[in-house]
C-alpha cells in the first residue's frame, strides 16, 4: 500500500544540545519541495507500480521520503548505496528527507521505485518549477539562449567485432537459461544448446593484431577473420530462434525466470541480425554504413553516434540534449533528442514553449552559429521574438553585417557564451555528463532529474540570498 508520509518527527528537537538547524540553501530547498504539485505528479508515478498499489499490499516506504531521496542522490552525485548509508548516518539529511525515526530504504527499493517516474511526469514537473521561479521573481523570461550538448551513455568503444562477440556471449547465457524448459522439445536438434563463445573470442583479438598491419595481405585476412566471427554469430542466432519458438509452450507456466528470457530473445535477435549485417556491409563488401543506421550497444540501443567537432573528442556515443535557459540561469526546456538532429531544428520548438511558460516571447533570443538559418531566423521572429541574436551563416552579406555590429547584437552575443557554463554545472555537479540508467527512457528520467534539481538548487540559492 502506498504510503504519503511518516508521521511528522522534529529530529533537531530532540538534540536541541547539538544546535542543529539546515543550511540557508538546504532550508529554502526543504520548503520548496513541500509544494503539493510536484508531490502529486510524483505519487501518481508510483501508484501504478501494481493494480492496487493505493489499497493493499505491505505499507510502503513515504512517497514524500523518496522524491527527497532522489533529490538528495542528485544534489551530492551519490549512488543509491551511498544516499542510504549517509542518509541513515545524519540527522540534517534525515530531517530534511523526513525520515524521523524511520530506517532509510535500501538502496535497492529506492531505485526500483524511481523507476516508475516517467520522462513526460518529469517534462509537466519542469514547466511548474519554472512557473514557481517566474512567481519568486527568479526570473523574467526576458531573454532565451539555447545551445546542445551530449549525455554520455554507460557503454564501452563500439567496434563492429566486439559488437559480435558480446551478441555470441549473450545470446549463449540466454540459450543455457532457457535450457531446462525447453531441453525436452529439442531433444535430437543437434547443436541445439552449444555454447560459441570461445569460437568468437578466438577472433576478436586477432582482428585487432591485424588491424595495426598495413598491406593487402593483412586486410584479406583481416576479412576472413570477420567473416568467421559473422559465422559463429549466424550460428548463435539460429540456435536462439530455435530456443525462442520452443519458449511460448512454457512461457504459461508459473515459471517466472522464463518470462525476462523470452523478452530478451525477442531484443537480442534482431539487434544482432543487424550487428551482423553492418559488419558484412562494412568489411566483407566495402560499404560505408550511414551512423544512422549503426548499432553501437546491444544493452542500450538508442545509444547515437554524434560527431561533436572539438579536438580529442570527434565523436561521443549517447544522446543529444537540447537546453534552453532563461535569465536567472533557470532551465526552460531540456529535450533528449532522437539520433544527432541539427541544432537549428529545436529552436522554434524552445520559443514556442517559453511562449507557453511566460504568455509572450522572449525579448531576446541568443544561440551559436549550429542553432542559425535564414527560414529559422525569420520563423521565430514572426513567433514574437524582438531581437535574434543569431549569427549569419554562409558568406556575409552587407546587411548580416550591419545587423551583426549593432550594440544589442553584440551584448545579446556575448549573453549567449554563459550556456557554456550553464551546461559545464549541469555535467560536474548533476551528471549529466554520463547517465548510468538504462534504457531510453532511464537517459530521459536521468535527464530529467538533473535538470529539475539544478532548477530548484538556483531558485533556492536566489531566494535564500535575500
Amino acid at each position: 500500500m502506498l504510503r504519503d508520509r511518516y508521521a511528522p518527527v522534529d529530529l533537531f528537537a530532540l538534540a536541541p544540545a547539538l544546535e542543529l538547524e539546515f543550511e540557508p540553501v538546504l532550508a529554502r530547498l526543504d520548503s520548496l519541495l513541500d509544494d503539493d504539485a510536484l508531490f502529486q505528479a510524483v505519487r501518481a508515478d508510483l501508484a501504478r507500480r501494481y493494480p492496487r498499489t493505493l489499497e493493499t499490499g505491505r505499507p510502503s516506504t513515504p512517497v514524500e521520503v523518496l522524491l527527497r531521496l532522489l533529490i538528495v542522490r542528485r544534489l551530492y552525485r551519490w549512488s543509491y548505496a551511498e544516499t542510504e548509508r549517509f542518509v541513515n548516518d545524519s540527522l540534517i539529511l534525515r530531517q530534511f528527507c523526513r525520515l524521523g525515526l524511520e530506517r532509510a530504504p535500501d538502496d535497492t527499493t529506492v531505485l526500483r521505485w524511481a523507476g516508475l517516474i516517467q520522462p513526460a511526469t518529469l517534462q509537466g514537473l519542469l514547466d511548474h518549477v519554472v512557473a514557481l521561479a517566474r512567481q519568486l521573481k527568479v526570473t523574467r523570461g526576458r531573454k532565451l539562449r539555447v545551445d546542445s550538448t551530449v549525455v554520455e551513455a554507460t557503454i564501452h568503444y563500439p567496434t563492429d567485432s566486439s559488437l559480435l562477440a558480446d551478441g555470441v556471449r549473450i545470446l549463449g547465457r540466454l540459450i543455457r537459461r532457457a535450457r531446462p524448459a525447453v531441453a525436452e522439445r529439442l531433444v535430437g536438434v543437434r547443436d541445439a544448446f552449444r555454447t560459441r563463445t570461445r569460437s568468437a573470442r578466438r577472433q576478436v583479438p586477432r582482428i585487432h593484431r591485424l588491424a595495426r598491419r598495413k598491406g593487402e595481405a593483412a586486410a584479406a585476412a583481416q576479412r576472413e577473420a570477420y567473416g568467421r566471427l559473422c559465422a559463429v554469430a549466424r550460428q548463435v542466432v539460429r540456435q536462439a530462434e530455435r530456443v525462442q519458438q520452443a519458449l511460448p509452450a512454457t512461457a504459461a507456466e508459473p515459471e517466472r525466470g522464463l518470462r525476462p528470457v523470452a523478452a530478451e530473445f525477442r531484443r537480442l535477435v534482431p539487434l544482432l541480425r543487424r550487428v551482423i549485417a553492418q559488419a558484412e556491409r562494412r568489411v566483407l563488401h566495402g560499404e560505408s554504413v550511414p551512423a544512422e543506421e549503426k548499432v553501437v550497444s546491444l544493452m542500450e540501443p538508442h545509444t547515437a553516434i554524434i560527431t561533436r567537432h572539438k579536438p580529442g573528442r570527434p565523436v561521443e556515443f549517447g544522446r543529444k540534449l537540447w537546453l534552453a535557459e532563461t535569465e536567472g540561469g533557470i532551465i526552460g526546456d531540456a529535450r533528449v533528442l532522437e539520433g544527432a538532429p541539427p541544432d537549428a531544428d529545436e529552436v522554434l520548438p524552445s520559443v514556442t514553449r517559453h511562449r507557453r511558460q511566460f504568455g509572450r516571447a522572449p525579448g531576446l533570443l541568443t544561440g551559436d552559429r549550429g542553432c542559425s538559418t535564414g527560414p529559422v531566423r525569420r520563423a521565430v521572429a514572426a513567433a514574437g521574438v524582438r531581437r535574434v541574436a543569431l549569427p549569419h551563416t554562409g558568406a556575409p552579406t552587407a546587411a548580416s553585417r550591419e545587423r551583426e555590429r549593432q550594440r544589442w547584437f553584440r551584448r545579446g552575443y556575448r549573453w549567449r557564451a554563459g550556456i557554456e557554463g550553464r551546461i559545464g554545472v549541469l555535467q560536474r555537479l548533476y551528471g549529466l555528463d554520463r547517465c548510468p540508467d538504462h534504457g531510453a527512457d532511464g537517459m530521459e528520467r536521468w535527464v530529467g532529474l538533473g535538470v529539475l534539481v539544478a532548477n530548484l538548487v538556483t531558485i533556492a540559492r536566489a531566494t535564500a540570498a535575500r
